[in-house]
């Protein structure tokens, strides 16, 4: 019987994962420099050039998924049944509220926006839209929130993509989502999953160009965004809001860190990723990735990150610290323009003139031409 090569490659990632808890990570090389890589004979090297880069970018995968858990395949799923549950016309598209299969016996729940059939040469670009932390999951990006500037995904049908926007697990639809009995280790990875199905999902629409298809996320949303482009090299573009910092720079004040039962604590709830807490004590010099790799590994691909200087979740030092290690990557693959950062004189936001900013930025990417 013939082996599928993404086949081989996921059995040799299981053994070598498995060979790492086996032996300890404290035998494993570990934050040796972001342009670093360990060979085939297990020297540490310097990164110089692009293929050594491809090295680098795999063992950064690796070590996600030592912290994640393993991403189960995709590649033999095909397109996701789809069921609508309803649709909803307003002006230039339609809502569809819908619930899709990720995988046997796991669904998932989503807005797809379509716009208007028109004429057109050619099929349109879609996004993958990621939504921030509150119990009305997607509802927030179609503007159902307390909160302004929660609304990308109805912004950007407005603008004429095709917009895929699914509940994370534990959120509006999927509220009652049981992390301690499903197939992953973490809800992260679970949100991994479900997202690069959404993106199967969109390729397999005739609406939808393959070729030209992000995905942009608020909060819970920005990191969720940087996870999913790290693993998913379709998505051509990723923007990251309020989503990210050095885990070092991580702090949520003294009564969150009490109640969480560290500083990294919150990383480590089911939803997330507990084994920060159950296999690396919080201890961020244990962990094996950092945002600096898991968003370099995003590279030469485009990242837009919007920064606040007074975000009280995410400490802009450790972005301006991360953003200048993850330019070196991208100069590498001198592709300096398709990383951007936005540093607004606001909090934990997606304030309206960077957010249609990236818009602008996403549009580049993707190659929409909009009128003067």
């Amino acid at each position: 019987m013939m082996v599928s090569t993404h086949m081989f490659r996921f059995c040799i990632l299981v053994i070598l994962i498995f060979s790492m808890v086996w032996l300890g990570w404290s035998m494993v090389p570990q934050h040796l420099g972001l342009l670093t890589y360990i060979d085939d004979e297990g020297v540490v090297k310097e990164v110089r050039t692009t293929a050594d880069w491809e090295k680098k970018r795999e063992q950064i995968r690796t070590r996600m998924q030592l912290v994640m858990g393993l991403l189960p395949a995709t590649s033999e799923l095909g397109t996701p049944l789809v069921d609508t549950v309803s649709q909803e016309k307003r002006d230039g598209y339609t809502l569809f509220h819908i619930r899709f299969l990720a995988a046997p016996d796991e669904w998932a729940t989503a807005f797809l926006y379509i716009p208007d059939p028109r004429e057109r040469k050619s099929p349109l670009p879609a996004m993958l839209v990621l939504h921030g932390t509150g119990a009305p999951g997607k509802r927030l990006v179609d503007g159902e929130s307390r909160l302004p500037n929660r609304a990308h995904a109805r912004e950007l049908a407005e603008r004429g993509y095709v917009v895929i926007a699914p509940d994370y697990p534990s959120f509006g639809d999927l509220s009652d989502h049981d992390f301690l009995s499903d197939r992953y280790v973490s809800g992260t990875m679970k949100g991994i999953f479900n997202h690069m199905r959404a993106v199967d999902l969109l390729v397999g629409l005739e609406e939808v160009d393959p070729e030209r298809i992000g995905v942009i996320g608020h909060s819970l949303g920005g990191h969720n965004a940087i996870f999913v482009g790290a693993f998913d090299e379709r998505l051509k573009v990723v923007v990251s809001s309020c989503g990210w910092t050095l885990f070092d720079y991580y702090d949520i004040g003294e009564a969150g860190t009490k109640r969480y039962g560290g500083k990294l604590g919150p990383w480590a709830q089911d939803r997330y990723m507990p084994l920060m807490r159950d296999r690396y004590g919080l201890d961020a010099a244990r962990i094996p990735f950092d945002f600096d790799e898991a968003i370099s590994a995003i590279a030469p691909r485009a990242f837009y990150s919007n920064a606040p200087v007074n975000d009280a979740n995410f400490s802009v030092e450790g972005v301006r610290l991360g953003i200048s290690r993850i330019s070196q990557v991208y100069q590498l693959y001198d592709a300096g323009n398709n990383l951007r950062v936005n540093y607004p004189d606001a909090g934990h936001d997606f304030p309206v003139t960077v957010r249609f900013e990236a818009f602008e930025f996403i549009d580049r990417i993707l190659h929409v031409e909009r009128p003067l």
